[in-house]
């Protein structure tokens, strides 16, 4: 089992827990079980990565299906 140090207003975490939240802000949550640690992101932060592995759209798709757009009207 890990352990973690708490000295005065600070703590320190094993390695393991510190590349898992990233080394960012965390959220201390207080629960039945004990006290949980959990990651917060920003906005933008938090969408990285959620369009990866939808295919690729770029400006000149865009572009081209504008122009089919204006073709059929």
């Amino acid at each position: 089992m890990n352990k973690a140090t708490i000295r005065s207003n600070s703590i320190n975490l094993p390695p393991g827990a510190v590349k898992k939240l990233g080394g960012g802000d965390v959220e201390i949550i207080e629960t039945e079980e004990g006290v949980l640690l959990r990651p917060v992101g920003t906005a933008v932060k938090n969408a990285r990565g959620f369009l990866k592995g939808k295919g690729t759209f770029s400006s000149e798709k865009f572009m081209s299906r504008k122009r089919e757009e204006k073709e059929y009207e």
